[in-house]
């Protein structure tokens, strides 16, 4: 397992992970790009969707990316919180261990 400074950008919980994400609407694109230091210090995960950010449009795109990124069911994952803004917390159900195994490949792939 990789150390803290390695996957700050995700939290290991019981039954699951949960994931910083900041996510840009209408980014021309559905992908995942980087792992990103923002002002505050913190890492998240930054993922760009083509559908607006409209009635959860872009939650919704952004669920079923991480979904297929990560090879999981799209009913595992979810939006936690941060419904109305570009910073999100995404919880994705399942053995924690090997989501963050998946995670750490992710982050060495991107």
């Amino acid at each position: 397992m990789a150390s803290i400074d390695a996957r700050h950008w995700f939290d290991i919980r019981p039954g699951g992970i949960d994931i910083h994400v900041r996510l840009t609407p209408r980014g021309g694109g559905d992908r995942l790009e980087a792992i990103a230091l923002l002002a505050d210090g913190s890492r998240v995960l930054t993922a760009r969707v083509r559908a607006a950010a409209e009635k959860g449009k872009a939650n919704a795109a952004l669920e079923k990316l991480i979904a297929e990124t990560l090879r999981v069911a799209p009913a595992t994952v979810s939006v936690a919180s941060g419904h109305k803004g570009r910073r999100k917390r995404v919880h994705v159900s399942g053995d924690p261990q090997s989501l963050a195994r998946s995670l750490i490949a992710l982050s060495n792939a991107i």
